[in-house]
C-alpha cells in the first residue's frame, strides 16, 4: 500500500472519530433542556466522548478511533422554578449539566477537524491522480 492511500486510510478514521463527536455533541444539545418529571428524578446527564491511538497491524498504520462515550458526572445545576413538576420541596429542579456554549464550541471544533480529515483526503486523490498522469 502507498503513502497516499495510507493516508487516506488515517482521514478515514479521523472523519470516523469526528462524526461520533459530531453525533454526541447533537445529542447533548437536543437535551439541554431534558429534567426529570418528578421531584427526585435527575435530568439528560451530559456525555463525553474520548479518542485514543490504535494500530491497524494489517495496513501498518496508527489511526484514532472512540476510545469511550462515558456521562460528565459533574453536578446538576438548580433553577428555581416552585410550578415546575420536577420540583423539590424548596422549589429547586435539577437541570441538565450540558452548557450549550460549551456544546457548540465543541461542534464548531469536530467540525473543522471533520473538514481538515476531508480535505487531506481530496488532495492525496488529487496527488494520485497526478501521479498517475505523470507515469504515462
Amino acid at each position: 500500500m502507498d503513502e497516499l492511500s495510507r493516508s487516506q486510510n488515517i482521514s478515514v478514521a479521523g472523519m470516523k472519530a469526528q462524526a461520533e463527536r459530531l453525533r454526541i455533541v447533537a445529542q447533548n444539545l437536543a437535551n439541554a433542556e431534558s429534567v426529570g418529571e418528578r421531584p427526585g428524578e435527575q435530568p439528560y446527564r451530559r456525555q463525553v466522548i474520548t479518542f485514543q491511538n490504535a494500530v491497524d497491524r494489517q495496513l501498518g498504520i496508527e489511526t484514532v478511533e472512540v476510545n469511550r462515550v462515558r456521562q460528565d458526572m459533574s453536578p446538576f445545576p438548580k433553577e428555581h422554578d416552585p410550578d415546575h413538576p420536577a420540583a423539590d420541596a424548596d422549589g429547586y429542579v435539577m437541570m441538565p449539566n450540558v452548557n450549550p456554549l460549551i456544546e457548540l464550541m465543541d461542534l464548531h471544533e469536530a467540525q473543522r477537524s471533520y473538514e481538515a480529515n476531508m480535505n487531506a483526503i481530496s488532495v492525496a486523490r488529487e496527488m494520485s491522480k497526478k501521479t498517475l498522469e505523470l507515469l504515462r
